[in-house]
């Protein structure tokens, strides 16, 4: 996942207060500031405007408290309250918060809630990790090793063996080619020639004799030419 860069808004009636929060942001790598408010009202009409990712929330402010400005808002970013007061922490978690700090704010204690910050925000935005991809067990060197199709080029038969090529690395196993067109999905990769089967996601160019996956040309078959069309315009 690329690097994590929340944007960030400080909500607090107290100027002074507001400056020491945006100043530990401003030093932080992963946080961008994006916004400053000085009370409720005008933090809820600012977030109509600016996409945020993390609020920095004060409780007790005039008019609207902390905690009534989230129960009036329909999408809540993350929320770390920064108060004088301890008596609302219990009732802070309620709000899921991701933290509860007391004033006045030390850099290791604001650090060390952002840290939370940040690992929530990736379990709720990461794509899918390699571990929860589609995979084929193939057998190494004695031992079984996870093959993910996603990283998959394309096999190629070698006698009694097969080589398998990926986005990482190549490796030779015993094997027959007959073996993993059974184990492959037949909607993402075909047997374009005795010798081998290809991910279809892979394929750069072909023509009527040949397909090229990264720059590598492979031989077609005459009589695979119309599977390859149909398997390409089936997965467009």
């Amino acid at each position: 996942m690329e690097e994590i860069l929340l944007k960030c808004a400080v909500v607090d009636d107290s100027s002074l207060q507001r400056l020491s929060i945006v100043k530990l942001i401003k030093d932080h790598p992963n946080l961008k500031l994006v916004a400053e408010y000085n009370n409720a009202i005008e933090t809820k009409n600012g977030l109509l405007d600016n996409e945020t990712d993390l609020i920095f929330l004060d409780i007790e402010m005039p008019i609207l408290s902390g905690f009534e400005l989230l129960d009036d808002l329909p999408n809540k970013p993350q929320i770390i309250f920064v108060t004088g007061k301890t008596k609302y922490a219990f009732k802070a978690f309620d709000y899921d918060a991701v933290d509860y700090i007391h004033k006045p704010v030390n850099k290791e204690r604001f650090n060390n809630a952002v840290n939370k910050a940040i690992n929530l925000f990736k379990l709720r935005h990461q794509t899918a990790a390699p571990e929860d991809e589609d995979f084929i067990f193939v057998k190494s060197n004695l031992k079984n090793r996870k093959v993910y199709l996603n990283k998959l080029k394309y096999i190629q038969a070698l006698g009694d063996y097969v080589k398998f090529i990926t986005e990482k690395d190549n490796f030779v196993v015993l094997a027959t080619m007959k073996s993993f067109e059974k184990q492959l999905p037949d909607d993402r990769f075909l047997r374009i020639h005795k010798s081998y089967i290809v991910n279809l996601e892979k394929i750069e160019r072909y023509n009527s004799k040949n397909i090229e996956i990264d720059k590598q040309k492979l031989p077609l078959s005459r009589h695979k030419k119309n599977n390859l069309v149909e398997a390409l315009s089936a997965i467009q």
